[in-house]
């Protein structure tokens, strides 16, 4: 599908408005800065443009992206991502000072060693929202539970590098069960490569899809049993999955939406070529 070129028209609608955040400098993808600001230019002035979220950039990039936004006119929206935690974030700020960026939220990882109460000490008052990176131990439910009622979102690691990475249908299950419970929406990141549930078939990985999360989110908020989201994220029929997608009637499509906000991918078009396939957005023209 050549989604760039003229003539091309993609409906975008409650399913895809601001799903895709753009994570192209991160693995596997790993495309060079300047490429992928080149390219974000290219998504964000397309017919598809509403689809795309911020480009994703760690906090050590900034130093970089000074050089490649140089002279740029148009503010560059950004999300950027502090794996060692909110100590980074004074050094965000400095480091994006003067440049034509504008940093839309932060992305920050819970610190082994630090305490609910302290993060959010740590990012209390922090200017942008926060996604907070939910730690996979005892913390991740009074974490969730402490986020709510903020402007702060959770984010969850869906993959990786090698299989441990990869939280089982039971786990990811319970992680969206418990930001239902708090109100707290989620976006995920990482190993979301395609829209269906799928086993990668060069490292025999089993991999999440992006719209079995969207079901599963929907699902928790409507009060399903467990089985019920862990079937859905179990799916493997793509038929089936958009099929259900299709049969949400809109304000349950908003709701699963508001749950589920957006995920990393280092591919703008692969997702959408996926969504065409299925048959959930338009095809070019």
């Amino acid at each position: 599908m050549d989604l760039g070129r003229t003539g091309t028209a993609v409906v975008t609608d409650a399913l895809t408005r601001g799903l895709l955040d753009d994570a192209a400098v991160f693995p596997p993808g790993l495309a060079p800065l300047p490429d992928a600001v080149a390219a974000h230019d290219r998504h964000t002035a397309s017919p598809y443009a509403a689809m795309v979220g911020p480009l994703v950039v760690a906090a050590s990039g900034l130093a970089e992206l000074a050089e490649v936004v140089a002279g740029r006119e148009a503010p560059l929206p950004l999300t950027v991502t502090l794996p060692a935690g909110p100590s980074g974030i004074a050094d965000v700020r400095k480091a994006a000072d003067g440049l034509p960026v504008s940093i839309e939220s932060l992305e920050i990882a819970v610190p082994q060693e630090m305490g609910v109460a302290d993060f959010l000490s740590a990012v209390d008052g922090c200017p942008v929202p926060v996604a907070v990176e939910i730690p996979r131990d005892e913390r991740r439910v009074p974490l969730l539970r402490a986020l709510s009622g903020t402007p702060h979102k959770a984010k969850f690691r869906t993959g990786g590098t090698s299989a441990e990475y990869y939280p089982d249908e039971a786990e990811l299950a319970a992680a969206i069960r418990a930001t239902g419970e708090a109100g707290v929406p989620f976006k995920a990141t990482a190993g979301l490569h395609h829209a269906i549930r799928n086993t990668d078939p060069h490292t025999g990985f089993e991999q999440h899809g992006f719209l079995n999360l969207l079901l599963a989110a929907e699902a928790v908020d409507r009060g399903a049993e467990d089985e019920e989201v862990v079937a859905l994220l179990a799916e493997r029929d793509g038929a089936a999955v958009a099929g259900r997608i299709r049969a949400l009637a809109p304000e349950r499509l908003a709701a699963a939406r508001a749950e589920f906000t957006s995920f990393g991918t280092c591919s703008i078009t692969d997702p959408l070529t996926e969504l065409t396939d299925l048959g959930l957005i338009g095809a070019p023209a």
